[in-house]
Parts: structure tokens; sequence; C-alpha cells
């Protein structure tokens, strides 16, 4: 039993995970059939005495899937756990305590800010998992990652289908604050801790990730990490811009 516990919350030494692989894309089908069935049943959802306790049991599940991120690291000393790596200095982490508060309190500045953390930055985890080359299916890690990547997409649609919430250019702004304060911390950290590469900010990762198209260069490289950016909160927006635009002809 003890091998079983030591392999299962631990992690290869080869590849276990391939991208665009069923294990890859289960997951993400997963979340969008589960996003799309709450949108047909909003109105049911919306009614049902239960609801409370359903955003409360989906705040804590968003919650937990955080905290087991580090709750592994302790447990498993083998892994190594360091400040170059395990910082909580990180979109997908944060974005995920926000929206396990806003699914609780139906908080509309913490809806503000983590839309756009998911549909500009998170998104980006979904289409290269590069945190689980090492880790397969039969692992712990994969499916804590898994819960916590896409549990706040989960939660954000959640509210704009059954709680009506939706983004505005004001909270668009909001957002992109909040991620150049986290970026400033980031860029501190890895000024201070050698190695350190919080925010993909410093250089690309070792496995194959979307990001390794990114100049090397650091001005270069922000330049356009800002760019992108930019551009993903502008198209995260862009549908309720034409929305607006059409109800007001």
């Amino acid at each position: 039993m003890r091998e079983f516990f030591i392999y299962f919350f631990g992690q290869g030494q080869v590849q276990e995970f391939a991208l665009f692989t069923p294990a890859h894309i289960a997951p993400i089908v997963w979340m969008i059939a589960t996003i799309l069935l709450t949108r047909r049943y909003a109105d049911r959802i919306r009614d049902w005495k239960h609801e409370e306790s359903l955003r409360y049991i989906l705040g804590f599940a968003l919650i937990l899937s955080e905290l087991c991120y580090y709750w592994r690291l302790v447990g498993v000393p083998e892994l190594g756990p360091n400040p170059v790596e395990n910082l909580p200095i990180g979109v997908c982490g944060w974005a995920s305590i926000f929206c396990s508060f806003m699914v609780i309190g139906k908080t509309q500045s913490l809806f503000d800010i983590s839309y756009f953390w998911l549909l500009s930055g998170s998104l980006f985890a979904l289409l290269t998992p590069t945190p689980l080359t090492y880790t397969g299916p039969t692992r712990f890690r994969y499916y804590q990652f898994w819960a916590q990547h896409t549990l706040g997409y989960v939660a954000i649609f959640y509210m704009i289908f059954v709680h009506g919430m939706r983004p505005t250019l004001r909270s668009m702004v909001k957002s992109y604050l909040a991620l150049v304060f986290l970026a400033l911390i980031a860029y501190n950290v890895n000024l201070m801790i050698p190695g350190a590469n919080y925010l993909y900010m410093a250089r690309p990762e070792a496995a194959p990730s979307v990001l390794d198209i990114l100049p090397p260069n650091f001005a270069l490289r922000i330049t356009v990490m800002a760019a992108v950016i930019t551009l993903m909160y502008g198209l995260a927006y862009l549908p309720w811009y034409l929305k607006d635009r059409k109800e007001a002809l």
C-alpha cells in the first residue's frame, strides 16, 4: 500500500503525458459538456431549492483543488518543494481561489477579475498543460491539475447562465490592472530567486508549450506577452460588445 501511495502522489522520470491525446482531450470535453448542460438547465438550477448548496460544493471543490497541490508537495518530500517553483504566484491558482469565493458569495468584483484571467491566461494551460509532462492519468497530480483548471470555467459560466453575471469595460480594466500587479510580483520574485520563472516571464519552459514561440530576449518577451494578453482580453469581451451593439440597434 505504501508503494502505491508513493507512486500515485509522486511523478515519473520519463514523459507520461502527451498533448492532444485522449488524456488531454477528455477533461476538456467534460468541461465543455458541463458548461453546455448548465446553460440548458439554467432556469431549473436557479429555482432549485438546493442551488445555494450546489454553489457551496463547487466553491469547496475549487479551494480543495488548489490546496491539494501544496498538500501533495508537503506530503511527498521527494518532489522537492521549493520557492523556485512552488510559491503561490500564478494566474490559475489565484483564479481558482477567486472563483471559489465568487460562487459562494455571488461576488461581481471577483467575477470581473476571474472571467478575463481564465479566458485570456489560463486558456493556455488547457491547450498546453506542461506541468503534466511527468504525471499521466495514473497519478494524483493529473486529476488535481484538471480539477483546478476546469472547475474555474464551470464556475464562471455557471454565474453567467444561472445568475446573469457579465463582464463590462470597467471590469476588463480592473482585471487587467490586477494581472499587472501579479506580474510585478512575479517579476521581482524571478529576480530575487535564481531559476524562478513565475508567469513564464523569465524564459521558455523545458517542456513543449505554446509559450515556446515567445522570444528569449526579456524585453521582447514581455512586450509580446503584453500584446497577446491584451488581444485575448479584447476577444474575451468581444461577444458582450457585439451583444450590446445589437441590443442598442
